[in-house]
């Protein structure tokens, strides 16, 4: 055999060794598109939201309602009485303040409201940090700092700002954090949250360390009301237009609050309002049904979480889990299906690290080579060189988990009119019902709160869809806490037109 034919021979096998490789690679390849299709296939059949499970979780949501206000205990909602029993009319006058305090920043607002007609004429807030050594000190400490800075929010005050002679200048509070309930401007702390623990705080009452703390400053300044900022929502609501009837936060967390009879209150044993109505803070995040669709990804992160067992309506449609979710499931595709390669990017393994609004961007990049996704992949995961192919599976991630979100948030909504006899349209009547939303992932998720009203008519039908009005009520632990502070105020001609 000739040198030729020698080359020839050897060409040929090292052609039919990279041909076996292409085709190994391609067989390895389509294994792995196999397996990340079936993944993605059975998360779909699991988040499945057909409208006559929908149906079963409206209705179990009205049947928990029901046992939440017979009895405490008697529900996984808690159903709590807020003693809001004067919602806003429209017709409140005068400069009114509210404190929000939820996390590591607290506002201050002043709120100027015209009066009949009028509405607010003005309002002005500040923001202050809290000192981190301030979260775990004392009561005293904490309110006294606080206290201070209303003082001095007031100090800049012109004379045009001053209050009516005799008059103190009222407050509400919105306090985003458990409290037991006793009256409008009464409530014991239960627990701190979001970094807070100030143990002599613990079973005292909010208000009155508020109080005191103002009086040391010797600013004559009352608080009216103790509010949470779903309350708040629905008082803003309420305030721009007189058919809402509810309130509802989709948010980092979420919750909903209504208008209820008082009649219909079996565990409220106090005398009635004189109004026949009362706001029932739902807490409706801990909501639980075996008619939730629930994955393995639920699971493990509800059993990972910080309060296993509690908030699992929470945990499947608002704005701190939904992100969580869709890291879960890529992990398990990256580890079964090799989707970023043959290791799993060790960005990818941190909880949390997928946020929602990265989610949401990813979820609504119209750009024909989603660019988007590509930019947030490499970013926040540090995930570079991605397909085409890859891009579109996390479009189809998001899409399925922010879709299960959404029509279960519009099957409670439908759980709550339903309870209000509000899902119906009665002979002669032609009432319009408005449910007031607020909170970022409602505002800024298109997709996630297009889908929650479409999928709310779709729940309603035609008919009575026409008659239910979903308006954004916007900054309801300000705005709200100030409004109900001129609405239970302690002078009753506040109501002046």
């Amino acid at each position: 055999m000739g040198r030729k034919a020698v080359i020839i021979v050897t060409a040929t096998a090292v052609c039919a060794a990279a041909a076996v490789l292409v085709v190994r690679h391609r067989m390895r390849s389509s294994g792995r598109w196999a397996r990340a299709s079936a993944i993605i296939k059975e998360l779909e059949e699991k988040c499945g939201t057909p409208t006559e499970k929908l149906r079963q979780v409206a209705d179990a949501m009205a049947v928990e309602m029901h046992a939440g206000l017979a009895s405490e205990g008697g529900s996984k909602l808690k159903m709590i009485i807020s003693y809001v029993d004067n919602l806003p009319t429209g017709n409140e006058k005068g400069l009114f303040y509210a404190l929000d305090l939820g996390g590591t920043n607290f506002r201050v607002l002043r709120v100027h409201l015209g009066g009949k007609g009028r509405g607010i004429v003005s309002q002005e807030f500040i923001e202050v940090s809290i000192p981190e050594n301030l979260m775990v000190g004392t009561s005293d400490a904490l309110f006294d700092y606080i206290a201070a800075e209303l003082a001095k929010f007031v100090a800049k005050e012109g004379q045009d700002h001053q209050p009516p002679p005799g008059r103190q200048r009222e407050l509400g509070f919105t306090f985003s954090f458990p409290v037991l309930q006793s009256s409008i401007n009464s409530g014991t702390l239960l627990k701190w949250t979001k970094g807070f623990s100030i143990d002599d705080a613990v079973g005292q009452d909010v208000v009155a360390a508020l109080s005191k703390a103002i009086e040391r400053t010797g600013l004559d300044m009352c608080v009216s009301a103790l509010v949470n900022d779903t309350i708040g929502t629905l008082a803003g609501g309420r305030y721009i237009n007189q058919d809402v009837v509810a309130a509802v936060i989709l948010g980092t967390g979420t919750n909903a609050a209504y208008v209820e009879r008082a009649q219909a209150i079996p565990k409220w044993h106090g005398l009635l309002p004189k109004s026949g109505e009362m706001v029932i803070n739902m807490e409706w995040g801990n909501f639980k049904s075996a008619h939730l669709p629930l994955t393995e990804y639920d699971h493990s992160l509800d059993t990972e979480s910080l309060n296993p067992g509690d908030q699992i309506f929470e945990k499947i449609i608002s704005g701190m889990y939904l992100g969580e979710i869709v890291r879960r499931v890529l992990c398990r595709i990256a580890e079964e299906a090799s989707l970023f390669g043959d290791t799993i990017p060790p960005k990818l393994k941190v909880p949390f690290n997928l946020r929602t609004p990265d989610m949401s961007a990813m979820h609504q990049d119209a750009s024909s080579d989603l660019r988007v996704v590509r930019e947030k992949l490499k970013n926040v995961l540090e995930i570079s060189n991605t397909s085409l192919k890859v891009r579109k599976v996390i479009v189809e991630l998001c899409n399925i988990v922010a879709t299960r979100g959404a029509r279960l948030a519009a099957a409670g909504v439908l759980g709550v009119l339903k309870k209000l006899g509000r899902d119906a349209v009665k002979d002669g009547e032609n009432k319009k019902t408005v449910v007031a939303l607020d909170g970022g992932l409602y505002e800024h998720y298109t997709e996630y709160s297009k889908c929650m009203e479409n999928t709310l008519r779709e729940l309603l039908g035609e008919e009575v869809a026409e008659t239910i009005v979903i308006e954004h009520s916007n900054d309801g632990s300000g705005i709200g806490a100030a409004l109900l502070a001129a609405s239970h105020s302690q002078y009753p001609g506040i109501d002046e037109s």
